[in-house]
């Protein structure tokens, strides 16, 4: 039996959720009902394996089990990049001999882009909520502008398409004066991501079923099924996907072998979108890992400007009001330091979201006891990685040996960490060191 010693907790108030009309939550589950395949986790991981799932087999009889409202957890605080090349610029990212397998993990990603992509065309949904335009990675300085110009030339290695921009060609697009370069790569979709997740919760039909409010307890064999236990009801599922994330630890699982990080993010009130030049929807992710990612958000009663960054190492998996006041201060630091023409523009929205990390950056998957398929630890890059990862634990979870299903096989198991006290101690000092070594980034 594998029981649970806590519930997620999410602080802060997600503007991406807020934004939103407030929609009906699906009923909790409240009595005893059975499945082909149960799933614990309503985020882009869960969801995106119901999918996949009800592709594969649409007489499939799937639940859902998510412990909060939809979006209310992390996939609503995510910064809404579904990517297909890395965040990162550094050059040891591509080339030489890892050339092949960064083609690999493109290939990954697009598959998730692609999945992503259909759903978007199924509900007509329109640039609000999908937006396939790109993203920017951009550089504040000397040092930023070095690691964008590596960066191009790594995707020469691998013929990926890109465009350089100068100064005054991405102040052109930002509005604002503080960028000194920029490049371009064109195969990144932005997604709003509590309207996309809402919208892919609210594509499922019988005999796919959800519940939300309805966190799983615990879940136990029982002949050749598994039984989970809700507050009020049970499921009894001859197969299981665990997709929620760092949570998996509570039940007793990866002990040891998840890192626990969250990441703070501001979104300002709404502005007349004439305070601001350039275009009225962009996204940009920094030069430097553990930098600040900007993006400017369109909406019918003005514009809001999102900043992300500032990470902290939270083994509890849980943070408090005063970590989310500390990063707003940098965040509202770092909002005037790029857009001084928005000065006396508040924030809004402030809030913290987890992230599941391992030692070595893989993915925590794959069948962990007979008919229990995990798909955990997106290592920072949620929106794409869990979607992929879903989809993989969902044709696993089929029997099927597909490509994807193969590479996710084929990662290395997650590490060990070291022991308490080096572990926060060495986690809190590298967080620390990584963001010093941005600097204005």
């Amino acid at each position: 039996m594998f029981v649970t010693r806590k519930l997620p907790q999410h602080l802060g108030q997600s503007g991406w959720v807020s934004m939103l009309p407030s929609r009906p939550p699906r009923p909790a589950l409240d009595g005893a009902v059975s499945a082909d395949i149960a799933i614990i986790g309503g985020g882009f991981a869960g969801l995106s394996a119901a999918r996949r799932l009800s592709q594969l087999d649409p007489k499939l009889k799937v639940v859902v089990l998510e412990a909060g409202e939809i979006a209310e957890g992390a996939t609503g605080r995510n910064s809404g990049f579904i990517i297909d090349l890395p965040h990162e610029v550094s050059s040891e990212d591509y080339g030489g001999s890892d050339s092949d397998a960064r083609r690999h993990d493109f290939k990954v990603h697009r598959t998730a882009i692609a999945l992503a992509q259909e759903l978007a065309t199924q509900k007509g949904w329109g640039k609000d909520i999908f937006d396939p335009c790109g993203k920017y990675n951009v550089a504040l300085g000397p040092e930023g502008d070095r690691h964008v110009a590596s960066y191009a030339k790594q995707l020469d290695k691998v013929g990926e398409p890109y465009r350089l921009l100068d100064a005054r060609e991405i102040a052109a697009v930002t509005g604002g004066s503080s960028f000194s370069s920029a490049i371009y790569t064109p195969g990144t979709v932005i997604i709003q991501p509590a309207a996309y997740i809402r919208g892919l919760a609210d594509s499922f039909r019988n005999p796919v079923k959800l519940y939300e409010n309805t966190p799983a307890l615990s879940f136990e064999r029982e002949g050749v099924s598994w039984k989970i236990r809700t507050p009020k009801g049970s499921v009894k599922a001859g197969k299981v996907i665990l997709a929620n994330n760092g949570q998996a630890q509570n039940f007793g699982l990866f002990r040891g072998q998840l890192l626990h990080v969250y990441t703070y993010a501001s979104m300002t009130e709404a502005f007349r979108p004439e305070r601001l030049g350039g275009e009225r929807s962009w996204a940009a992710t920094p030069a430097f890992p553990m930098g600040t990612t900007v993006r400017r958000v369109r909406g019918d009663d003005g514009d809001r400007i999102l900043i992300r960054s500032r990470y902290t190492y939270n083994p509890r998996m849980q943070v408090s009001e005063g970590a989310i006041e500390r990063a707003g201060r940098v965040h509202d630091r770092k909002f005037e330091a790029r857009f001084p023409g928005l000065k006396g523009v508040p924030m809004q929205y402030r809030w913290a979201g987890a992230m599941a990390l391992t030692w070595n950056g893989v993915p925590a998957f794959g069948e962990i006891e007979p008919g229990i398929f995990a798909a955990i630890a997106c290592n920072g890059v949620g929106a794409t990685k869990a979607t992929a990862s879903g989809i993989a634990a969902a044709e696993a979870a089929l029997g099927m040996d597909s490509w994807l299903v193969q590479v996710f096989r084929g990662f290395a198991a997650p590490r060990r960490l070291p022991p308490q006290p080096f572990l926060t101690i060495g986690a809190t000092a590298n967080l620390s060191m990584k963001e010093w070594s941005a600097g204005l980034e």
